[in-house]
Parts: C-alpha cells; sequence; structure tokens
C-alpha cells in the first residue's frame, strides 16, 4: 500500500497530507475508531457540528502522522503506543476470599436529590389531584440511586462504559 496522502477530510473530501495540521472534533464520539472524523480546516470542522448536534464542541489542532508512522500502523506493527489501549474492570479481594469492583470515595452526589422536584409534583397533581411532601424527593433518590449502581454494575460486569436502559432490571 503506497498512499500519497494520510486521509480525506470528512466533510469536502480533500486530501490531507503526512505531517500537516489538521482538526478534530473535542466529542469523543467524534474521535472514536469508527467515526473517526477529520477535518482539514475549521470551516470543515464548523459545518459539521449542526448535524452532529453536540451542545460543546471545539476543534482541535493536531499534526497526522509520518507516512513512515502511518505504514507502520495500517501493516498492525506500529508500537505499542499507537495502538489502542486494552479496557481493564479492577477488582479487590474481600474479606470473604471472593472479588469486589472497586469502589470510588463518596461524593457530593451521594446527598443530592437527583429528582425534579416541580415535575413529579406536578404529575402526581395532575393524576390523582393529591399534594407531594419535601421528603418523598429524598426517598425516590435514594431508589433512583440504587437502580443505577445496579445498572452500573451490569454494564461494568459486561465490559462496558456506558450504563445502557438493558441495564435497568
Amino acid at each position: 500500500m503506497d498512499a500519497a496522502f494520510w486521509r480525506k477530510c470528512s466533510t469536502c473530501k480533500k486530501e490531507i497530507g503526512f505531517r500537516k495540521e489538521y482538526y478534530e472534533c473535542s466529542v469523543s464520539s467524534c474521535r472514536g475508531k469508527r467515526t473517526g472524523y477529520v477535518f482539514c480546516s475549521v470551516p470543515c470542522w464548523d459545518s459539521h457540528v449542526p448535524g452532529a448536534r453536540h451542545k460543546d464542541a471545539a476543534a482541535v489542532t493536531e499534526v497526522s502522522p509520518s507516512k513512515e508512522q502511518h505504514m507502520a500502523t495500517a501493516e498492525g506493527t506500529g508500537s505499542q503506543a499507537s495502538r489502542e489501549p486494552t479496557r481493564r474492570i479492577v477488582r479487590t479481594a474481600t474479606p470473604g476470599g471472593g472479588t469486589q469492583v472497586a469502589k470510588s470515595a463518596a461524593t457530593s452526589m451521594d446527598r443530592e436529590v437527583l429528582i425534579v422536584a416541580s415535575k413529579l409534583k406536578t404529575y402526581i397533581k395532575e393524576k390523582s389531584d393529591m399534594n407531594t411532601s419535601a421528603s418523598v424527593m429524598t426517598k425516590l433518590s435514594h431508589i433512583v440511586r440504587a437502580a443505577c449502581d445496579s445498572a452500573i454494575e451490569s454494564a461494568r460486569a459486561e465490559g462496558r462504559k456506558t450504563v445502557l436502559d438493558r441495564d435497568f432490571k
């Protein structure tokens, strides 16, 4: 494979040469292996943003690899640093001899109310013409946290970093 250029712009299809400045979207889903959007200019990146519906994005300046680096990566003989890192789930030993997924320290979100009080009160009022106690928000937040913790463990067990709807049982 003897390439004359590194890649083509994702918007205008202009060739991006080796060791040339190009732009990437700062949003991680645009930088992944499957999408891998690259842009030859900021206007090309800017035309991508409305279709991608990003809330907060920026054009990140990068430099394309040399021809030698590109050829080595294409042949699978690239250095370890250029390869995608392997994702690992860290488990810790428990006193009973089993393993447990390592958990981070308690956060401020452990006490936050996760329920939109006005929406819940409106729903209950419209559905039953009843009022809602303020303590309901705290109780429901605990229930939501427990459901989320369970869903997080389900996603982690499958080696994912994204919690999906199917993780909520």
